[in-house]
């Protein structure tokens, strides 16, 4: 039987059909042995693939001590696990443990506009303040030690910054930052605060800058700088030369990376910083996991929350657990833990990694 006469019998013989129709049915039968019972057929994996997120809602725990106002715009893990970050308000250093109990706060009124907090291979902690166009190196106590830039007076050149966002510390302590709200560069010190060099200017092509946000510094002592306006980061070495850079995937607001060059990132969407002369909202919040060499390793994304029509008055009472109004910087513990802050929402969060599946789920 020719092809068209098989499809004209099957498309005008109902009996046709009919056997065809059988046949299937009955081939089923035989192969499967009896009929499928679809509630006993699991449609997810009995051992998880996928590493979720839960928020712990009880951290941290704030003391009376310690202010919750204001925005949570860096974070660290130092060697302990205990978790800092620096935010704006009346106690901007505060430290709590990876179980959320207050450890200690410093810094009340020293600081106008704090932005991200590195802790070096040494345990110092470092601070930039974009409002008072300074990085300051200090001990875990709060004991000052050593000043970039000039406390309140901006400018381009080896003494002053204008806005400084964040800071890199090598283990030979080389000292890397990003003067990147007012000024779009890097600028290299040497352990003891002498200024090395300086590169960058504004643009979008390779070893320019539109916003150099956040940067870190990996094992080989390769620099990642989130230029956050521009959706990208950029890779360089230390003598300030071009290696690569990764575009379209995130909106790159805070970097960590871990003693195993895992590089973390917290951002939201790509899109256009200003279009049709409006700078979009949020349309998501993101999380990503990267290799050093620039694959995206895990994905994880966080609800966007709602704190009412005007962002810089937030009503931070609609947020629920686990929901963020522009997540800003991002850090791990040994354990695998998260912890992110954000700006309008105001506060510092824990995400713990479930890998295994209740026994309830199965």
């Amino acid at each position: 039987m020719e092809l068209g006469e098989y499809l004209a019998m099957f498309q005008y013989n109902d009996r046709a059909r009919g056997i065809l129709y059988g046949g299937a049915l009955l081939l089923l039968t035989l192969v499967a042995g009896e009929p499928i019972a679809w509630a006993d057929y699991p449609s997810f994996a009995e051992e998880p693939v996928v590493v979720e997120y839960d928020v712990d809602p009880a951290w941290p725990q704030y003391p009376d001590a310690a202010s919750r106002k204001g925005w949570v715009s860096g974070m660290a893990v130092d060697a302990q696990d205990q978790v800092w970050f620096f935010k704006k308000g009346p106690h901007p250093v505060q430290v709590y443990t990876a179980e959320g109990k207050f450890v200690r706060t410093w810094g009340a009124g020293n600081f106008v506009n704090p932005h991200f907090l590195r802790i070096d291979p040494e345990g110092h902690v470092w601070l930039a303040d974009f409002g008072l166009h300074i990085v300051q190196k200090y001990t875990p106590e709060g004991k000052l030690l050593m000043t970039l830039g000039t406390r309140g007076e901006k400018g381009e050149d080896q003494s002053h910054f204008n806005m400084p966002t964040d800071m890199a510390v090598t283990p030979a302590g080389d000292i890397f930052v990003t003067d990147g709200y007012g000024n779009r560069r890097i600028v290299h010190f040497d352990k003891e605060g002498k200024f090395v060099k300086a590169w960058g200017e504004y643009g979008s092509g390779p070893g320019q800058f539109v916003l150099p946000h956040a940067i870190v510094v990996d094992s080989k002592g390769l620099l990642y700088v989130a230029d956050r306006n521009s959706g990208r980061i950029q890779v360089f070495n230390q003598d300030g030369k071009f290696l690569d850079q990764w575009s379209d995937l995130i909106m790159p607001w805070g970097l960590s990376i871990t003693p195993d060059d895992q590089l973390w990132v917290c951002g939201s969407s790509p899109h256009w910083w200003v279009r049709n002369g409006k700078a979009p909202e949020y349309k998501d919040q993101l999380l990503m996991r990267f290799s050093t060499s620039g694959r995206l390793r895990q994905l994880w994304s966080i609800p966007l929350g709602d704190i009412g029509p005007d962002k810089n008055k937030p009503d931070v009472s609609r947020l629920q657990p686990g929901e963020t109004v522009g997540v800003h910087c991002i850090a791990q513990d040994s354990q695998g833990n998260l912890y992110i802050g954000d700006i309008y929402g105001e506060r510092a969060q824990k995400l713990v990694p479930v890998t295994k599946r209740p026994k309830k789920d199965k």
